[in-house]
């Protein structure tokens, strides 16, 4: 027990979260690096090149070079085993992106400094919030001009409503980027720029002493003084159990592209983000060292091999042990099993496992029985886990395929890619599966989902965008959807598993349905 209770606490489970081009993908990449588990890091820009981001596999993300599924990385750092969730970051995202966010412990959002808090950021931060997961903020991109960091930081506390702690503060952005000031130690790295790259180098030097001028400029220096002076009065002091509850974010200053404080962020990183957490199932609190192996699946991905056309459910192990060759109990269906071919990932590279502890993410072959949000736990001890919420689409079209003969193929891959949680598939009620709505988060899902038909299942489609933008799920059961008083703008139609939905065209539509239906109870969410 005390070799499993000390694998557990070596673990830290974090997903890394971003507006498009804020530099997320580059800074997971320097984290692989520092742990060893690449040689070279990948350039997201080079789209033409040979080289891709490690992190991005599928064929588009490769062609576009974007990231548009969630990839699973781990490596050792520090005597530390580290999972990185590694989120896409795209304006057109999926809700792919959202259940990821449930598999983990912590977040590390990335900013750039010249653009501050954007929409897709705020997004995510929605969902850290709604799990109360610590978040750990790197304002990235300093050797470029930025904004004033005093704004950036009254940026994050007004739009994302959170507090901050500044950990370390810039000197000079861009051209006049001179360093960071770390407020704990009063230790200055310097950021040192050459014609053969960038070098940090630490500069033991109090603020206010002469020769810092020379280092530093006297300008840079004298407003580092007051920028100090200002900080020391004015923003809250370091208190890792509000860090760790999801109420103060630590703020970190740096440039993952020339590496200069990225291993100091990830230093101070492991030392303040939590041991895996315990989880909610209908049985009570789960904890994680001293209960037996559990997991929830929180992603599905097809086709990941083409030559195996295989299918892998990504499962967070939530506590205890997991080996390969012990039966388990799944508890959505009801049956013993053992979880086959079970791996870790480096993107699309695998790693076969025999053990993994609390904290780990495992995939395993999949032939069909996996949903999201299924709970996987030894025989012994049955309970479920809370079920992950179906996030709104925000984007809606009707899909047909063009060959009426490859009808068989097109539902397969259709409801195949549903089950991965990149698009919602709806019905027209009473229709069958004659007349199918797909519903997105982001709009570049439609063209994932045309691009896998296509290339994986070898159906063409066309499709038809819909005027709708908000959707609800009835929440009363035995309700006679068809006897419901509704606007013109609404449509009835029911998911996959039958239960029933409202789509509407404008906001206040969905005031006037509930006003002329009275007990009528709409939700945004659903469950997986």
């Amino acid at each position: 027990m005390s070799n499993i209770r000390e694998e557990i606490n070596r673990r830290r489970t974090f997903a890394i979260i971003s507006h498009p081009d804020a530099g997320k993908t580059t800074l997971t990449e320097k984290f692989l690096l520092y742990g060893g588990a690449i040689n070279l890091a990948g350039s997201v820009k080079g789209r033409k090149a040979a080289k891709h981001a490690v992190s991005d596999w599928m064929e588009i993300e490769k062609e576009r070079g974007i990231s548009v599924t969630s990839s699973v990385m781990q490596f050792e750092y520090g005597g530390k085993c580290i999972n990185i969730l590694d989120t896409p970051g795209h304006q057109d995202f999926s809700e792919d992106t959202y259940r990821t966010l449930m598999a983990a412990d912590s977040a590390v959002m990335v900013i750039d400094g010249s653009k501050g808090v954007e929409a897709q950021t705020i997004k995510l931060f929605k969902v850290c919030v709604m799990r109360h997961i610590p978040i750990f903020t790197f304002i990235n991109k300093m050797d470029r001009e930025a904004n004033d960091p005093f704004d950036l930081i009254d940026e994050i506390e007004t739009v994302l409503g959170m507090r901050t702690c500044p950990v370390n503060w810039p000197i000079g952005s861009g051209k006049s980027f001179k360093g960071v000031y770390d407020r704990q130690t009063g230790i200055i790295s310097r950021f040192l720029q050459g014609d053969n790259g960038h070098k940090t180098e630490a500069v033991e030097a109090k603020v206010g002493d002469d020769g810092l001028d020379e280092l530093l400029t006297p300008e840079l220096h004298e407003k580092l003084i007051e920028d100090i002076e200002l900080l020391d009065g004015a923003s809250d002091e370091y208190d890792l159990d509000r860090i760790q509850s999801g109420e103060l974010s630590p703020v970190f200053f740096g440039s993952a592209l020339t590496n200069f404080g990225v291993e100091t962020f990830l230093q101070h990183f492991l030392d303040m983000t939590t041991t895996p957490l315990p989880r909610k199932s209908d049985i009570g609190i789960i904890d994680p060292v001293k209960e037996d192996f559990s997991a929830f699946v929180f992603k599905i991905q097809a086709n990941m091999n083409k030559a195996h056309r295989d299918r892998i459910a990504f499962m967070r192990i939530c506590s205890g042990q997991f080996n390969a060759s012990d039966e388990v109990y799944h508890v959505q269906g009801g049956r013993k099993l053992k979880l086959t071919q079970p791996q870790q990932m480096m993107a699309q590279e695998r790693k076969h496992v025999e053990e993994a502890y609390a904290g780990d993410i495992i995939g395993v072959f999949d032939p069909g029985i996996f949903a999201i949000g299924d709970t996987i736990c030894t025989p012994k001890k049955q309970f479920s886990y809370e079920g992950i919420p179906t996030f709104a689409p925000e984007h809606f079209a009707r899909i047909r395929q063009v060959d009426t003969m490859k009808r068989k193929q097109f539902i397969k891959g259709i409801e195949q890619i549903a089950l991965e949680g990149a698009v919602q598939i709806f019905q027209e009620i009473n229709s069958g599966m004659e007349e199918i709505i797909a519903g997105v988060v982001g709009v570049l899902q439609f063209d994932v989902l045309k691009y896998r038909l296509e290339n994986e299942y070898r159906v063409e489609i066309k499709m038809e965008q819909l005027p709708y933008e908000h959707i609800r799920w009835i929440e009363n059961d035995d309700i006679n959807v068809s006897a419901l008083s509704v606007t013109t703008d609404t449509k009835r139609i029911q998911d996959l598993k039958g239960r029933p939905l409202l789509l509407f065209t404008h906001p206040w539509s969905v005031n006037t349905v509930l006003d002329r239906n009275p007990g009528l109870k709409l939700s945004e969410f659903g469950n997986a």
